[in-house]
């Protein structure tokens, strides 16, 4: 295994990418690249025994740490259910990678 592969695999993965979760918060992507998406969950509802996220905000952002953090965000959009949001999250993402 190389460097990069390990330090993707401390980490849950979708389609191939790394998230990470801070509080609600997740980022998804990997922050050696040009650009992440974050997700905020901005509600939770309850079904049965658990909290489920409810509202999402999708923010596609650059991840250039000498860009003002309001001229980050690239695209934005706010989705009922994380399925939905984290979909929408890995087009916006994919695309946005393809035409660097």
């Amino acid at each position: 295994m190389n460097e990069n592969n390990s330090a993707a695999a401390q980490f849950p993965t979708y389609k191939g990418k790394p998230l990470v979760r801070c509080g609600d918060v997740i980022y998804y992507g990997s922050m050696k690249d040009k650009y992440v998406v974050k997700l905020e969950i901005k509600s939770k509802k309850k079904v049965q025994d658990l909290d489920v996220a409810d509202k999402v905000l999708i923010q596609l952002m650059y991840t250039d740490p000498t860009i003002r953090a309001r001229k980050q965000i690239v695209k934005s959009s706010e989705k009922t259910g994380l399925y939905l949001a984290i979909d929408i999250a890995d087009a916006w993402l994919s695309r946005a990678l393809s035409e660097q």
